[in-house]
């Protein structure tokens, strides 16, 4: 008794579109739970924005930490940077938001390693340091 193949190819062509079907239903729910998490995201920082909240001293520290801490620091007395623990009485937050732009290229120190609202919380939480 012979067997027709074409019923057990017909079988596995079905199971495979059905697969590709719910695959992509998964795949488009997941990209609306990403949009719906991307628009919380923006509408937080909206929030944050309009309430004049900016960026904290707290988070020019957590800044600070995350990208100058290995050179300067975490304690802000130096290593392969100087130190910054008095760094607020010798410059103003507008020289140090300038140091930071421009950085120190003959030192190590390349420019815009921070920017934007992160510079100037770095800026003002380091000028808060005397």
């Amino acid at each position: 008794m012979k067997k027709n193949p074409v019923i057990a190819y017909g079988l596995i062509a079905g199971i495979g579109i059905l697969l590709v079907i719910i695959v992509s239903v998964v795949g488009l729910n997941q990209q609306e739970a990403i949009q719906n998490e991307q628009n919380g995201d923006q509408k937080q920082e909206e929030e944050q924005d309009q309430s004049g909240g900016g960026e904290t001293a707290a988070n020019g520290e957590e800044v600070y930490q995350n990208n100058c801490a290995s050179c300067h620091g975490s304690d802000l007395s130096g290593g392969m940077g100087p130190g910054l623990s008095t760094v607020g009485s010798k410059y103003s937050e507008e020289e140090i938001r300038e140091i930071i732009a421009n950085g120190f290229p003959d030192a190590g120190m390349q420019p815009g390693i921070v920017d934007g609202k992160e510079a100037d919380a770095v800026a003002q939480w380091l000028s808060e340091q005397k």
